[in-house]
């Protein structure tokens, strides 16, 4: 009977070790956003993973691997789908533009993911090698892939020739203030902002914007 008890319990333990690092990322990433990376105590992300300190160290070495793990596991993979998206496409200029830009907000814009993007706009200045990080494995990746798409639109004949790198700048900007507006101004109940009717009077007014006469006509 003794043996049995044993051999029941030893696959849930199995499972169990082979689920912490992503548990310890799921806390990781709860923490920071709640609190910032400066207060974010590895001892308080154990703690909410439910394992020990030492279990941590064992995956994280530190809170800045930590961090850039979060980031990778959450945020740069997203980018790999959507980056492999574009390469692989047979959608319409219009489709890949609306697609691009309605899946960055809905898979992190509109969700905890924006707390990060938060974060480092508040506490950049204060790690620089982070947000150096950050900027060249998120931040540069995705204004590449956003150009790329305009870049392939203009290839086509169905954007105007624009400033691509410029554009790129313009398009990003619109929706990083309604990510920061729902991580900040909406703690005080300013003015609600409808984020979905937002994003599609964006996305139209980016579109009319590069849309050749031809390709209207």
């Amino acid at each position: 009977m003794a043996d049995s008890s044993k051999t029941e319990k030893t696959p849930r333990w199995s499972r169990r070790k082979g689920a912490r690092p992503g548990e310890i990322l799921a806390a990781a990433l709860d923490l920071f956003v709640e609190h910032g990376y400066a207060t974010t105590r590895l001892e308080d992300v154990a703690e909410r993973a439910g394992v020990s300190k030492g279990t941590l160290y064992l995956y994280f070495p530190g809170k800045e691997e930590l961090f850039k793990a979060v980031v990778r596991e959450n945020l740069v993979s997203v980018l790999d789908f959507a980056e492999e998206m574009v390469a692989h496409n047979d959608m319409s200029s219009v489709e890949l533009f609306r697609t691009i830009i309605m899946g960055w907000w809905q898979r992190i814009g509109n969700t905890k993911l924006a707390g990060i993007s938060r974060l480092m706009m508040l506490e950049a200045a204060n790690f620089p090698d982070l947000a150096r990080f950050y900027h060249d494995e998120y931040i540069f990746r995705g204004r590449a892939m956003i150009r790329n798409v305009l870049e392939i639109g203009i290839e086509r004949g169905d954007f105007r020739a624009v400033d691509t790198e410029q554009l790129t700048q313009i398009i990003v900007a619109p929706i990083v203030m309604l990510m920061m507006w729902r991580h900040s101004a909406s703690a005080y109940h300013a003015a609600p902002v409808s984020p979905e009717p937002y994003m599609d009077s964006f996305i139209d007014l980016c579109l009319h914007g590069l849309l050749n006469e031809k390709a209207t006509g």
